[in-house]
């Protein structure tokens, strides 16, 4: 079957963009603890977080805006990672993700 037919499976992520993660870097360390399968769960779960936080100040009050960010680190199936969390100025975001 060709790969544009109907009835081939997609695949979820493309594989140019796989080809793209691991230019230059060594597939046999992506899933070491701080190898790459890490740091995409780092930047999903920040852009989740911003995300979250845009949504937090779409829906709250007006004079509230961001205000840096605060460290944590999480615990995952692979080891810990530290995360960077979005604040804003009233102490009103309590994030879902985590």
């Amino acid at each position: 079957m060709a790969f544009d037919d109907p009835g081939t499976v997609q695949p979820r992520i493309p594989d140019a963009l796989l080809d793209q993660l691991l230019a230059g870097a060594d597939p046999k360390t992506a899933f070491d603890p701080n190898g790459l399968l890490d740091d995409l769960k780092k930047a999903l779960a920040e852009r989740a977080l911003n995300a979250e936080m845009d949504h937090h100040l779409a829906t709250g009050e007006a004079a509230n805006s961001r205000n840096g960010y605060g460290r944590k680190s999480v615990v995952t199936d692979t080891g810990k990672i530290d995360l960077e969390i979005p604040r804003d100025r009233q102490a009103t975001f309590d994030p879902q993700l985590i």
